[in-house]
């Protein structure tokens, strides 16, 4: 499955990187500005600290990490205001082009994580973890689980954890057919770019956890939420989303 994984995000990789970042119909098919697209990390970063300090976290800007970065829109975002910050991503393709793209900030670095964990960093490793529109991705709610659980394993006392996921799916936003007809045609052999650019079908898996599964499982593992906010991202209420403040 893991591999499965890593597979769909290099192709996508190759195709279309920042739209498979922040899915907006209308800049499918290389129409995302790069100055724009990197804006959008910059603001989301800005807020994000900005509502950590209200509540006076992380106690120190030494050491970031950007969970599922991609090609470091939020990594970018990060280097002004940490010291050290690290981006991983299961994605070959992604780091190869996050390292490109930031290669003129020395404070930035890119790593490939081929595990189910984050065994790569000690316990106690960071002041602010971010992972946002990352964990949906993941194949199932026990990864999900698995990788919150290693967030807040390295994250650093008086440290900060922000992450991004879905509290509620509708059913029929679950079926996911361009997932599934992607799926089915990649497996009898058609070309990943004849799938994404003649048919318009893409790989990307959806997932959720209920808020309050989420807020229970933080407590057994020792976080602590001091802030959370519940947005609407599809029309007519049909998809919640759910950003979680952590400290331990």
């Amino acid at each position: 499955m893991l591999q499965r994984q890593k597979q769909d995000w290099n192709e996508l990789g190759k195709l279309d990187p920042l739209w498979a970042v922040l899915s907006d119909p209308v800049r499918q098919f290389g129409r995302w500005d790069l100055d724009e697209f990197f804006r959008t990390g910059e603001e989301l970063v800005r807020v994000t600290l900005e509502r950590g300090a209200a509540h006076g976290l992380p106690h120190r800007h030494e050491r970031a990490l950007d969970f599922g970065c991609a090609v470091g829109r939020l990594t970018r975002a990060l280097a002004s205001r940490f010291v050290q910050c690290r981006g991983v991503d299961i994605s070959e393709e992604m780091i190869r082009r996050a390292r490109e793209l930031n290669a003129d900030l020395p404070n930035c670095s890119y790593e490939v994580n081929n595990e189910s964990d984050l065994r790569m960093f000690p316990s106690g490793r960071f002041d602010f973890i971010l992972s946002v529109l990352v964990l949906q991705h993941l194949p199932d709610k026990r990864s999900i689980f698995a990788f919150i659980a290693e967030f807040l394993r390295v994250l650093a006392p008086g440290g900060l954890l922000v992450f991004q996921l879905p509290s509620f799916i509708p059913f029929r936003n679950r079926l996911q057919p361009r997932r599934r007809a992607y799926q089915v045609l990649r497996g009898v052999g058609l070309a990943h770019s004849f799938l994404y650019c003649s048919l318009g079908l893409n790989p990307i898996h959806m997932n959720f956890i209920p808020r309050d599964d989420v807020l229970a499982f933080l407590g057994r593992s020792g976080g602590r939420v001091v802030f959370e906010e519940t947005q609407v991202v599809l029309q007519k209420g049909s998809i919640r989303s759910t950003t979680y403040y952590v400290t331990k």
